[in-house]
């Protein structure tokens, strides 16, 4: 994302299957970064857990239902931004 948009550097996109796998993949995000020290600036859509997004500044993560993921299709509205592979 950067030098597309002034808000954030990366975006990480991923899917639960349901809410409860998509409630459990945000929390297990914040948890892991905790313990490296960082916090999000801003969480919303976890009552619902369609759609979590967590805000850490320079990288924000969006976490969906498939169904939810495949309506907004996020990849093909930012498809100018370059992706970066994830390093195992």
């Amino acid at each position: 994302m950067r030098g597309i948009v002034n808000f954030c550097d990366f975006f990480v996109i991923a899917s639960g299957l349901v809410d409860r796998h998509v409630r459990a993949i945000a929390q297990g995000i914040a948890e892991g970064l905790k313990n490296l020290g960082l916090k999000p600036w801003h969480a919303e859509g976890e009552e619902q857990a369609q759609w979590i997004l967590l805000d850490f500044g320079d990288c924000v993560v969006h976490i969906f239902e498939k169904s939810i993921r495949d309506f907004y299709d996020l990849e093909y509205l930012w498809q100018d931004a370059p992706r970066v592979a994830l390093k195992r």
